[in-house]
């Protein structure tokens, strides 16, 4: 058994794992770090815990300190000094004419490298521009290009619910979404109505993904032939979350089909649809 804190250096960003060096860290204190980068500070998310050995997170760093009153201080004044390369790196990006779009810049705890995040259309020449900001800061410079989905998660905003972004607000990192999700879930597939602020599929379309996949297997389809108690009948519409489902039935095959309301329960599936995939939505995911 080892002894580990969890560490996160951005809000909404992955935890990773140090070793406390002997200190008992509660969960909110600040620490200072070595990380690939360079010194960092992070807060403690995960508070002082044993576990098994694990080749995912190993070998674990000690910290160096926890956060001390300077600390801090060099924090808010690194801070400053972001704003300030910010606007540098923006007046160089125009002066060089280049086509990106500058979203962040993060500046190491211990001044030794600065990274300008941005997005553009495609690949930008910047070693002009690196050689200039080189010159002003006497720093590593690093320029990242990110995409859409990053910038949303660094910029934060509302989604269509009405609430700040799930990225920037509790989600680690970004997980496959798909159109599949949308179609089990009996969502429109206008593009407009899945998508989020970042024009990609909504990340929340994964939050139920499991619950549904497990209600579907149960669930006939429109167009499916189900038994029903009243006798054999073609499935119109179908509620998932209900376990509900519309079918034109016939009791006798000269009978005119009659439109009934059946538990997913109380039929059988006789024969399924087949349903050619949907390949008309534009968005990416």
């Amino acid at each position: 058994m080892i002894e580990i804190i969890g560490v996160r250096f951005k809000s909404a960003g992955k935890i990773y794992y140090f070793d406390p060096a002997g200190a008992t860290i509660e969960r909110g204190t600040g620490v200072i770090v070595e990380t690939i980068r360079g010194v960092e500070y992070g807060t403690c998310e995960i508070a002082n815990k044993m576990v098994e050995p694990d080749p995912a997170f190993m070998p674990v760093r000690r910290i160096i300190r926890v956060a001390t009153e300077a600390d801090l201080t060099t924090l808010a004044a690194n801070r400053k000094r972001q704003e300030e390369a910010f606007g540098i790196c923006l007046e160089r990006i125009e002066k060089h004419g280049l086509g990106m779009k500058l979203i962040d810049v993060e500046l190491t705890f211990d001044s030794a490298k600065i990274i300008f995040y941005f997005t553009a259309d495609g690949r930008v020449d910047f070693r002009e521009l690196v050689k200039d900001l080189a010159s002003i800061f006497r720093m590593r410079i690093e320029l990242r290009q990110i995409g859409v989905r990053d910038e949303s998660k660094l910029l934060n905003g509302i989604g269509v619910c009405g609430r700040t972004l799930c990225c920037s607000t509790f989600l680690p990192e970004f997980h496959p979404v798909s159109i599949k999700m949308a179609k089990d879930q009996n969502l429109s597939l206008s593009p407009s109505k899945i998508s989020g602020v970042c024009g990609r599929l909504m990340c929340c379309l994964k939050y139920e993904e499991e619950h549904y996949n497990e209600l579907n297997k149960i669930m006939p389809g429109v167009g499916d032939i189900v038994q029903t108690p009243d006798g054999q009948g073609e499935v119109l519409s179908t509620s998932i979350l209900r376990q509900t489902l519309r079918a034109a039935v016939r009791k006798n095959p000269n009978d005119s089909p009659a439109i009934n309301h059946y538990r997913a329960q109380d039929i059988k599936i006789i024969k399924r649809a087949e349903v050619p995939e949907y390949t008309h939505y534009r968005g990416r995911s």
